[in-house]
């Protein structure tokens, strides 16, 4: 992070504390100089893209690995995505399993990896003189990944395991996970990133081998580096080991649209649960959009927060609720707005939907105040730069504008587009995106206790009331 990326943060934070100061925010960023302007842009022959950022102010450097595949490259079987991400840890042609991470952990290093709707990352942070090693094993598990039945018997009853714990049988995940599948109709978004148990049960491993060699080419990766490093002996280090692999002929994406939502829709899923959760979710457009910063902002005003509306309301105000949170979910092909509320346990969740809606709906009707303006601008900008904080936060800021958006965004570019955020523009995209017509709606809530049967002779107990509609689970 630069001196003047650090003072206009230390800036930012102080101003929240002085709501009559709020305007020197534009002065102090004027100071601020984007390391990302001086990346290095490379692509290999066989198509491979480096990102290169070097620093030698900094102690450490990251390496990351950004394939341009994600459960959304799915087709046949789920999951298939977040289970690669488990086995390039297990082992390849000159490497045992679990050597890779051994080396990395050995040196002091961090390694780690996480699976997305639209990507998957391989990262290293270490220290400068260990930067060749980290290459060279990188370049050994893309280029001679071991994909066997072993390996992946071993890593499905992991990921089996992380969903039961994750998903399963936790409510917040249950109702999530029936958002997604509700909420999107066509497009592959709708299923999770770990999968449906059913297809992580039975994929075989030459589904997981063609998959592997459909994505993991150089043509859809992108490496990206950052930190204090020489660019000249990287770069060539890179193209010695990376540039050597065969790029695929073909990158199959799935060619699925979402149709337009023509109604909302509702679903309850059962669960032995005291604290029922209220979830809702709007489509909204994909990452990059012009009523990107617009959304960025009332979503910061509506619940971003223990100040936001939604949770000074359902949770401080009015008791009805233990926790209330909302977030605009940026993705490649489109996006999702979204809202959850945990109800209070023997409260009505009823009267937290009504409450939420009515909350969203009066942001629709009527202009937000300028200080809740202002505030939510200098949240979102001291949120950014502190993005700049590690080389680490760099390199992945550099990767997934490249990756998801084909270009690298300077730093101004983003900071200009929260400033010129007016009241009217945030009326506007809440009456836009957040239409009750386009809303879909899940209730997690305890599961119906059966009727008690009637004596002999007795009148027949009512039956019980269907659950819900096609959508329950």
């Amino acid at each position: 992070m630069s001196a003047a990326a650090r003072r206009f943060a230390i800036a930012l934070g102080s101003l929240l504390l002085a709501p009559g100061l709020l305007l020197l925010a534009s002065e102090a960023r004027a100071e601020l100089q984007d390391p990302a302007l001086g990346t290095h842009v490379e692509q290999l022959d066989n198509g491979l893209t480096i990102l290169a950022l070097p620093d030698p102010s900094t102690p450490v450097v990251s390496f990351q690995v950004w394939v341009k595949a994600g459960s959304r490259d799915e087709s046949r079987y789920t999951g298939i995505a977040h289970l690669f991400e488990h086995m390039m840890f297990k082992g390849s042609k000159n490497l045992g399993p679990e050597e890779h991470a051994r080396y990395v952990e050995e040196r002091g290093g961090r390694i780690n990896a996480f699976t997305s709707k639209d990507v998957t990352v391989y990262f290293e942070d270490v220290t400068p003189e260990n930067l060749p090693l980290i290459i060279d094993l990188e370049a050994e598990r893309f280029g001679n990944l071991t994909v066997t039945e072993k390996v992946l018997s071993s890593e499905r009853e992991v990921v089996l395991e992380e969903r039961r714990m994750r998903t399963e049988d936790n409510p917040q995940g249950r109702a999530f996970e029936a958002l997604l599948a509700t909420a999107f109709m066509a497009h592959p978004y709708r299923w999770p990133v770990i999968g449906w148990r059913s297809d992580v049960e039975q994929v075989p491993v030459q589904a997981c081998q063609a998959f592997f060699d459909a994505y993991y080419a150089p043509n859809n990766l992108v490496v990206s580096v950052a930190g204090n490093f020489e660019l000249e002996p990287t770069l060539a280090r890179i193209r010695a080991t990376f540039g050597r692999m065969e790029p695929a002929p073909v990158i199959p994406r799935n060619p699925t649209r979402e149709p337009e939502q023509r109604g909302e829709r509702r679903s309850v899923v059962h669960f032995d649960v005291r604290a029922p959760v209220l979830a809702a979710a709007w489509p909204a457009p994909p990452s990059g959009h012009p009523d990107g910063p617009a959304l960025d902002v009332a979503n910061q005003i509506l619940a971003s927060g223990r100040s936001s509306r939604l949770y000074r309301r359902l949770v401080y105000q009015d008791q009805i609720a233990l926790s209330a949170s909302s977030s605009w979910w940026e993705l490649k092909d489109l996006g999702l707005l979204y809202a959850f509320a945990m109800v209070r346990p023997g409260g009505s969740i009823d009267r937290v939907e009504a409450t939420l809606f009515e909350e969203i709906d009066r942001m629709a009707r009527e202009p937000v105040r300028p200080a809740e303006l202002e505030k939510a601008k200098r949240q979102l900008e001291v949120s950014l730069i502190g993005g700049l904080e590690t080389v680490h936060s760099l390199a992945s800021r550099v990767a997934r504008d490249w990756t998801i958006l084909g270009r690298i965004r300077p730093l101004s570019e983003i900071l200009d587009g929260i400033e010129a955020v007016r009241l009217e523009d945030v009326q506007r995209v809440v009456a836009q995106y957040f239409q009750p017509e386009k809303r879909t709606v899940i209730r997690l809530i305890p599961p119906l206790q059966p009727e008690p049967r009637p004596e002999a002779g007795g009148a027949a107990a009512p039956a019980e009331p269907s659950s819900a509609g096609p959508g329950a689970s």
